[in-house]
């Protein structure tokens, strides 16, 4: 049986040929540079998984076929990135790992949730926005996340459309059972 659970440092090669191959559907829609775009380092995903903010989505051979790592950023959780092995797309595992940083969102008792995305990617902001996440106003911006829309600015991101998210922990709603591991 699929599980979630914390990412060991053994899986943080995995993680990043996941990334690398949840970032191909991008070349499809035309944002190449997006595709070819690095996966997060070894170091960066260690210190999450250190941290005890790294999840994994495993098959039934313990093999990370998702995962998800998460910030904290002005004093709520916020999702740095969230990839499906594009070979396990639509059996909501995004949305499991997701439900999974809510609830370590609300065990440490932040308000909310918090993503930085595309708006005009399928995959991205629609998909947030159909599982509860909002659009957030300028005017909502903490300064936390006007840093990081500044750095994928500087990173290249801003040739497509970004905003910010958030979702609200106390009206989240999750799918059947997820495990609190």
């Amino acid at each position: 049986m699929s599980v979630i659970r914390p990412a060991t440092e053994d899986d943080l090669p995995v993680l990043q040929d996941i990334e690398i191959a949840a970032g191909k559907p991008f070349a499809e829609i035309g944002m190449t540079a997006v595709a070819e775009d690095e996966p997060p380092s070894l170091e960066t995903l260690r210190e999450y998984q250190r941290d005890g903010r790294a999840w994994v989505w495993v098959d039934d051979d313990d093999y990370p076929i998702g995962y998800l790592v998460l910030g904290v950023v002005d004093g709520v959780a916020h999702i740095d990135q969230v990839s499906v092995h594009p070979d396990h797309r639509g059996r909501r595992i995004g949305k499991r790992l997701i439900d999974h940083a809510v609830f370590w969102a609300k065990d440490h008792g932040m308000p909310s949730i918090t993503l930085t995305t595309f708006t005009d990617v399928a995959w991205n902001g629609p998909y947030y926005e159909r599982l509860g996440f909002r659009y957030l106003t300028a005017e909502e911006q903490t300064p936390g996340l006007q840093a990081i829309r500044a750095a994928e600015a500087a990173h290249g991101l801003q040739d497509w459309r970004r905003a910010s998210m958030r979702a609200e922990v106390a009206s989240w709603s999750f799918d059947g059972s997820v495990s609190e591991t």
